[in-house]
């Protein structure tokens, strides 16, 4: 499962134990990834301040904050490890497996930042660093000065506006779990493209999110 993930990250871990550790939550044993998840914000946090100074020499000290802290935000490292299918590799306890917690936002980010410090101790800055501009690649390339970052929802209707499409329509294919922690599972279909594909979280939005966010990846390759 482990080499999935190094496959599509684009890195083969020298140091197989720096993997396990970041892909293990405190409720499943010692050592976790709390440590790893310290040092990735860091760097995540200084790869993406030098992409926006480079990117965007014109927008000043405040707007440029406000940017790296949208897209160091829980809600868009979330989005990214859904990406990844981060959760299906993660090792948690008994309980937070039954709770839904492969799918929970705070487990994701913080598993994708300690992944990212993983990646920085068994590769180096630069590795670390060219892991992270491409899975942000399609965040940043979307950004418009003045304007909100574009979820993948958004980016999946203007990408298919483009191309003079039919929007892609959303139905939930199923509800699992007891009601306080339900997960859904939604299926995004573009119907012009022959594409459909399926996202699960613990609401309808992150579930919507997901299913977007992997059609994209299906009309990149169309």
């Amino acid at each position: 499962m482990t080499s999935r993930l190094e496959q599509v990250i684009g890195h083969t871990f020298s140091n197989s134990s720096l993997l396990l550790t970041a892909l293990t939550h405190r409720s499943h044993s010692s050592p976790h990834n709390e440590r790893l998840e310290f040092l990735g914000d860091s760097i995540l946090n200084g790869v993406i301040a030098r992409q926006l100074f480079d990117r965007f020499p014109g927008i000043p000290e405040g707007d440029l904050s406000r940017l790296r802290a949208n897209l160091v935000r829980q809600e868009s490292l979330h989005q990214l490890a859904l990406s990844l299918s981060l959760g299906t590799v993660l090792r948690l306890g008994e309980g937070e497996l039954k709770s839904g917690g492969a799918q929970r936002p705070s487990i994701l980010a913080d598993a994708l930042e300690a992944l990212f410090g993983a990646l920085w101790l068994d590769a180096g800055f630069d590795a670390a660093s060219a892991v992270i501009v491409r899975l942000y690649g399609d965040m940043l390339g979307a950004i418009v000065p003045g304007q909100p970052i574009k979820d993948a929802k958004t980016r999946l209707q203007e990408d298919l506006q483009g191309r003079r499409l039919p929007l892609p329509k959303y139905s939930l294919s199923a509800t699992e779990g007891e009601a306080h922690v339900q997960q859904f599972r939604i299926a995004c279909a573009i119907d012009a493209l022959h594409i459909r594909t399926e996202g699960s979280g613990s609401s309808r939005r992150a579930a919507e999110q997901m299913a977007a966010e992997r059609a994209l990846e299906r009309l990149k390759q169309a």
